[in-house]
């Protein structure tokens, strides 16, 4: 609590010198002008106005900017704390499940259940791990590879499996699809972190009950909109923006009862980009939750893929290595 409240104290200071100066200078600079004009200079008042102009400029530009870095160091130091206590939490977790493996003889369920849950923890660290190192190549994953025809609800369908997985909920207790045939002309790997980012934090801020809802329709003739509906608190209309800057998780870190980084959405908004899309988020109308829409590129499903995108993601996949080995 105490490091938060000076967090905040370092933030007034900037802005109480900035008024103070600006103030300042509004007075001195009427004074001088006023002094000018009595003194009949030539071209006093037109003097006078572009000098204030400037200065007020000067002054309010390095407002903005001593604002934003306030603001920059203080998303840094909620994502240290954040990252200190992923990693942290599932290490000191896998070392008291080994303590007790080394010191007690177990029964084999006992230590099938153990190594399930040091499985869970090492997927947990490994997922942490592999979303920082995404952070430093967004580039190089959103222009690796070939563009390629990829059906959307087959893509969908795998991602709710993994987000289904990694919060132990069953997919069908969960996820809603309405999904018109479509594909999306982009690559496979910033696609899939686009939208498992994205089921991941549904399901994550959902309610305790949690119900996503996803639906695809095509917006004029080349564009595919994807909406996922969750039932949890929605977004402040303050923080739409925000939420989708590096770091940022609103709240403090002290207070925080969700999991994460506060670089999911930021991957998201970026990787979007870079495939030329756009991605935002609003509150539903007449029920709980938020809406995140993403657009990007695509066309209606041909009826030749159509059968292989209805397939499951496990079947979709058996079908592909086997189109791949008739190669």
């Amino acid at each position: 609590m105490a490091r938060y409240k000076r967090r905040r104290s370092t933030l007034r200071l900037p802005i109480w010198m900035s008024v103070v100066l600006m103030s300042t200078n509004i007075a001195l600079m009427v004074i001088w002008i006023v002094l000018l004009v009595l003194d009949q200079v030539p071209g006093a008042m037109t003097i006078g106005i572009i000098a204030f102009a400037l200065s007020l400029f000067g002054f309010s530009f390095y407002l903005v900017l001593t604002i934003k870095e306030i603001s920059l160091n203080r998303r840094q130091a909620n994502f240290v704390d954040s990252v200190t206590h992923e990693l942290k939490t599932p290490i000191a977790s896998l070392k008291l499940y080994l303590e007790t493996l080394q010191m007690r003889s177990l029964e084999a369920p006992q230590r099938e259940e153990f190594y399930d849950v040091m499985e869970q923890e090492l997927r947990r660290l490994d997922r942490l791990i592999n979303q920082l190192l995404e952070v430093g190549r967004l580039d190089a994953v959103g222009q690796d590879g070939e563009s390629e025809d990829i059906p959307i609800e087959a893509l969908l369908r795998r991602c709710a499996e993994s987000a289904s997985a990694h919060h132990q909920v069953q997919i069908e207790n969960v996820f809603t699809f309405d999904i018109e045939p479509a594909v999306i002309i982009g690559r496979r790997l910033p696609l899939e972190m686009i939208f498992g980012n994205l089921l991941d934090n549904a399901i994550k801020y959902s309610a305790p009950d949690p119900q996503v809802k996803i639906v695809v329709r095509m917006t004029g003739r080349d564009r595919v909109s994807t909406r996922i509906f969750d039932n949890g608190d929605g977004v402040a209309h303050d923080s739409r923006k925000k939420i989708f800057d590096m770091f940022y998780r609103g709240g403090d870190e002290l207070h925080r009862t969700r999991k994460g980084t506060g670089l999911g959405l930021y991957i998201v908004r970026s990787l979007v980009h870079i495939l030329g899309g756009r991605v935002g988020v609003r509150n539903r109308v007449g029920s709980p939750g938020a809406v995140f829409e993403v657009e990007l590129t695509g066309r209606v499903l041909p009826d030749c893929m159509a059968e292989t995108a209805m397939l499951s993601p496990k079947q979709h996949h058996a079908t592909t290595r086997i189109g791949h080995r008739s190669r």
